[in-house]
């Protein structure tokens, strides 16, 4: 194995916290730079519809300020793409939306959108954005993205992470270990994330050829705990003792 992933931090609920009060306080870009400096390998925000965490303005802020990569996720609207165009983070990743979800709740499905997430794909591609799809770890939704022109697919964990039993998660693991390497048989590069936990994301990121996994919730509750800088370092060592 002996293999490295990238971390990437969601920073979306500390913006929830944030906006609770409508101040300014925690600073989104003092916490993001926080998140750098304890070993994190790039940023993830979120600008969703409703603006219910991720402001416009954050995306700005933290575009001109950030030194690691900055991954803008969002949904295949006209209005993300062209907020996108204009800021143009390192990656964008195309993910579904809800207006009445709490959190993402599955994959897209992209086989049944191939004409408006191929029109996305291009344009995206075209300004030189990284372009990734949130999906599910199902061959066909794989296939799909690849045939759209995407370079990168993120797996989505969620049912991994809500597995009840052991059975359950030893087979969904399974699952994402074929998806993986299917995606890779295409040239895909794979991320994943969606649930993962300091209890969870070992297995997930042992993964033979896994690039990077996305971590949000979990890790600023446990920075609750500990403090911002301690939660990404608790994360990147429990990854970096998985791939070994």
């Amino acid at each position: 194995m002996n293999h490295y992933v990238k971390l990437g931090v969601n920073i979306d609920h500390v913006a929830t916290l944030r906006n609770a009060r409508g101040g300014q306080d925690p600073v989104l870009l003092q916490m993001a730079l926080a998140v750098e400096e304890a070993g994190a390998d790039g940023i993830t925000i979120h600008l969703r519809e409703d603006r219910r965490h991720i402001r416009d303005d954050d995306v700005w802020l933290l575009r001109s300020h950030l030194r690691t990569p900055m991954n803008l996720e969002m949904a295949a609207t006209d209005e993300m793409v062209r907020i996108a165009l204009k800021a143009l983070p390192k990656a964008c990743c195309i993910v579904p939306e809800h207006r009445r979800e709490v959190t993402t709740e599955g994959g897209l499905d992209v086989v049944n959108q191939l004409s408006l997430l191929g029109m996305q794909v291009a344009k995206l591609n075209d300004a030189g954005i990284e372009v990734s799809l949130f999906i599910d770890a199902d061959m066909n939704q794989i296939q799909a993205a690849h045939d759209i022109g995407a370079p990168v697919i993120e797996l989505h964990t969620g049912e991994y992470a809500n597995a009840a039993t052991p059975e359950q998660m030893r087979s969904e693991l399974e699952r994402l270990e074929e998806a993986t390497l299917f995606a890779q048989g295409l040239g895909l590069v794979v991320n994943a994330g969606h649930g993962l936990t300091k209890f969870n994301v070992g297995p997930i990121a042992a993964i033979d050829g896994m690039n990077e996994l996305n971590i949000g919730h979990s890790l600023v509750a446990r920075a609750l705990m500990v403090g911002l800088p301690q939660a990404v370092s608790e994360f990147r060592a429990i990854m970096d003792r998985a791939c070994l």
